[in-house]
């Protein structure tokens, strides 16, 4: 197995699909390959090696929102309860309907935030998505400044921008996880990273994990690349309002998208799901908690709406920020019923399948993540034939 990854590896590598790549499988907690080929920085002809680090992006969902569970099992959060509850900003909000910006008659429950269901878009094209976009300018405009956006302030701001839809009625990805990272700090008291570092981070030994890199650590942080005429070209990008280097910690602390890790950073996470909560012998996360967060899912004609914008996801339902399987005969790759796990914008990938005990982590850092998707599908097809 760990051969035929190697070879996919480098023929992605030799074809220019990706700089570099590595691939980390466990199977019941036991390590059963590792491979890696690339380079994290062309210019420098530096490899890509297992302790390089990786920019998230969406993967940090699954964090969020095992952080978000672990405060619904300590009573401090009702999933059934309104958001305006714990930030009142969300009290008044908007909806755009037929062209109008109007009340809405269903406020957003916390949720409608963890599956997507909130009507919080991310910045495009439509009424709505105008109205976040020019929140995320807001917040790209001072990133470098004097008084960066907070988390809390990022919320808020969010609350003056219209919803695509009312609340609980569809799917559309969107800032939500974000949301969801300014309603921790609330409710815990303390800043959204303090709390993901003293829950999970650090009883994990997740090392690396973090909303920035320091000094003595940038050297293993992989640059991001982009497909140009001339072939691979480095991309320095602050997309979603997160600075390229990460270099200092953040005031906006990225519930969506802003943490950094390597392979067996994010290894720990989810072995620590596939082992009900415990690692090491300590309870990090209720077993019950565990099972309600990876058995999420849309309600009714919701997932249509999941497919209409990933058809590569037929088969697949969405809850707790999370893909699940629901249907392996529907889907592109070899999954089985129940499998869940996310992706990152930059490529990185990761899957539990609770029904035989694998998980698989990819790391790339690519822009167009078109050709390290079908990359991904191939080595996971690798993965259920020869393990599951």
């Amino acid at each position: 197995m760990e051969k035929k990854i190697c070879e996919a590896l480098a023929r992605a590598v030799e074809k220019g699909d990706v700089s570099g790549a590595n691939v980390l499988i466990l199977k019941d907690g036991k390590e059963q390959a590792y491979c890696e080929c690339g380079l994290r920085d062309i210019e420098n002809e530096t490899p890509l090696t297992r302790d390089t680090i990786f920019r998230l992006y969406s993967m940090t969902k699954p964090i969020t929102a095992a952080a978000v569970m672990l405060l619904v099992a300590q009573g401090k959060i009702d999933l059934g309860g309104y958001l305006f509850e714990y930030l009142p900003k969300f009290q008044d909000i908007k909806v755009c309907r037929d062209g109008e910006f109007v009340p809405v008659e269903n406020p957003i429950m916390v949720r409608d935030l963890m599956n997507m269901t909130s009507g919080i878009s991310y910045p495009d094209d439509s009424p709505a998505g105008r109205q976040s976009g020019a929140v995320f300018y807001e917040l790209g405009e001072r990133l470098y400044g004097a008084q960066p956006m907070t988390t809390k302030e990022f919320a808020e701001k969010m609350a003056g921008a219209a919803l695509a839809f009312e609340p609980g009625t569809r799917f559309r990805y969107g800032a939500s996880a974000d949301i969801l990272g300014a309603l921790v700090e609330e409710v815990a008291g303390m800043s959204f990273r303090d709390f993901l570092m003293e829950k999970f981070f650090l009883p994990l030994g997740m090392k690396d994990m973090d909303f920035y890199v320091p000094q003595e650590k940038r050297g293993r942080l992989a640059k991001v690349y982009d497909y140009g005429s001339a072939g691979l070209c480095e991309c320095p990008t602050d997309h979603l309002g997160l600075r390229y280097n990460r270099d200092v910690v953040p005031a906006f602390q990225s519930g969506g998208a802003g943490l950094c890790g390597t392979l067996d950073d994010y290894a720990n996470f989810a072995q620590m799901l596939l082992q009900g909560g415990r690692w090491q012998k300590k309870q990090i996360l209720p077993e019950f908690a565990v099972h309600y967060l990876t058995h999420g899912g849309l309600e009714g004609s919701q997932d249509k709406y999941l497919w209409q914008g990933w058809p590569c996801l037929s088969g697949y339902t969405y809850g707790n920020l999370m893909r699940v399987c629901r249907e392996r005969s529907r889907t592109t790759l070899f999954s089985g019923e129940g499998e869940y796990g996310w992706d990152g914008w930059l490529g990185v990938f990761f899957s539990n399948e609770p029904s035989c005990g694998i998980t698989m982590l990819f790391g790339t850092q690519q822009i167009g993540i078109g050709r390290a998707a079908t990359l991904i599908r191939k080595i996971k097809n690798i993965v259920m034939s020869e393990l599951a």
